[in-house]
Parts: C-alpha cells; structure tokens; sequence
C-alpha cells in the first residue's frame, strides 16, 4: 500500500505546488499588467476544485506515509531524529500554509480589490515558497531526513 500512497502523494503534490507556481508566475503578473482581479479569481474557481482535494489526499497519504516510517503521530513534534524531525518541519510547514489559506479565503478574496491584490500577492508567493520548501522536505524522507 505504501506505493500507492506514495504515488497519489507525488500527483497530489504536482497538481498543488504546479497550481500555486502557475498562479504565482503566470496569473498574478497577469492581473497586475490587464489591472484586473478577475484572472485571479477565474483562476481560483477553477483552481479549488481540484487543488483542495488535491491537499487533502496530500495530508491523508502524507499521515500514513509517516506511519508507515514508524512516526506516529505523538512524535510528531518531538524532533528527536531525523526523519522524526523532516516530518515535523513538513507539519509545521502545513499548519503555516493553512493558516495563510483560511486568512486569504475569508479575509482578503471577498474584499479583494485591485489596490488588495498586493496582500494576496504575499498570501500566493508565501504559499508557494512554503509548498515548495515542503516538496524539497519530502525528497529527504527517502535519505532518512535532514
């Protein structure tokens, strides 16, 4: 079973980190030259259909993935090893992408404006560098952490 989770993880990681690099490097630049918040929102709608299941399976499959290295989920935060310690940091990194999540959809996208956009902005390039950094993280898993 472990391949399987694996390999939905990878497509799953894919579909977001490819999400929020499009979003970051061909939308947003759009909607600052056209002056038009529409693209970003287009682009949302269509985006969150897929790339909230998308996290979702990315969360399950990265919960059994630890259990299956033997990290459960009280060491989670204990950083006493390495893998221990790489599986941390990727929760933590989580959390971090959540909470920047839950605050762009409900305090920045319904009141987004064009003069607004540069906080979605830092919400997006935060987002993906984190989800970046946490793809980076996964790599390590396969050498025993970091």
């Amino acid at each position: 079973m472990y391949h399987i989770y694996l390999i939905v993880h990878l497509l799953s990681a894919c579909i977001w980190v490819g999400g929020h690099l499009l979003l970051s490097f061909r939308y947003l630049p759009a909607a600052y030259k056209h002056k038009d918040i529409s693209i970003i929102a287009k682009f949302e709608e269509k985006f969150e259909t897929i790339g909230i299941p998308a996290l979702v399976f990315l969360v399950l499959t990265g919960i059994l993935m630890a259990i299956h290295y033997g990290v459960y989920p009280l060491q989670w935060f204990a950083f006493s090893g390495k893998l221990e310690t790489t599986i941390s940091i990727k929760l933590s990194v989580l959390l971090a992408i959540v909470l920047l999540a839950i605050h762009a959809r409900f305090f920045i996208i319904p009141k987004l404006t064009f003069k607004s956009l540069n906080w979605l902005t830092l919400h997006v390039i935060l987002v993906t560098l984190l989800s970046v950094s946490m793809l980076v993280l996964g790599s390590f898993v396969r050498f025993g952490g970091i």
